[in-house]
């Protein structure tokens, strides 16, 4: 877990906000963007405060800036469901949660926000174990991400395969804040 940097380079911006290194620079020259050059140098510093008040203005997705904070895709098509555990998980102040309510979305928000954990309801349409695991493989970015399967009808033969297919852990639905928690926590120091 990294906290993130209190100043950071045009280049660093870049990456964050997903534009090219020019564009960064053409903000600070036009003031948009505040920060100071390095005194004998033209290199740009911009302090972090200082980006997230942009980004926000702008409407730029603060997804890019890394809050010291575990993330965690929940992917379940029951909303009221997947809201609740968000933001069960976003209250303990340890998680940065956020949920994807199809295959589809879920494979989009992998690869814009590279969760460290995907909690993943096996039941969700399209959801196939084998194929996740696949994806994550295929993409060394994500490789580190790790997969718990949660289903309100998990059988002890679906937790074989589920560790087949390289989940780490399975729960079963309905389960409290305090399990989840648990089971999170173990999976990500045990990977860590």
């Amino acid at each position: 877990m990294t906290k993130p940097k209190a100043v950071l380079t045009t280049g660093e911006v870049a990456k964050i906000c997903k534009v090219a290194p020019r564009t960064v620079s053409k903000w600070f020259d036009t003031g948009q963007l505040r920060g100071y050059r390095i005194p004998g140098s033209r290199d740009r510093r911009i302090p972090l405060p200082q980006l997230v008040r942009f980004m926000k203005v702008h409407g730029i997705p603060l997804d890019g800036i890394e809050t010291g904070l575990m993330r965690i895709l929940i992917v379940d098509h029951e909303a009221d469901l997947a809201g609740l555990v968000q933001r069960g998980l976003n209250d303990t102040g340890r998680y940065e949660a956020r949920v994807a309510g199809s295959a589809f979305e879920a494979g989009v928000l992998v690869e814009q926000s590279r969760p460290h954990l995907l909690l993943v309801d096996v039941d969700v349409p399209g959801m196939e174990p084998g194929m996740l695991s696949m994806f994550l493989c295929s993409h060394p970015e994500l490789s580190g991400t790790q997969l718990v399967a949660m289903s309100a009808s998990l059988t002890e033969g679906d937790q074989r395969v589920y560790q087949q297919h390289k989940f780490a852990a399975t729960i079963a639905k309905p389960f409290d804040l305090h399990q989840l928690t648990e089971t999170i926590d173990e999976v990500l120091n045990l990977f860590s």
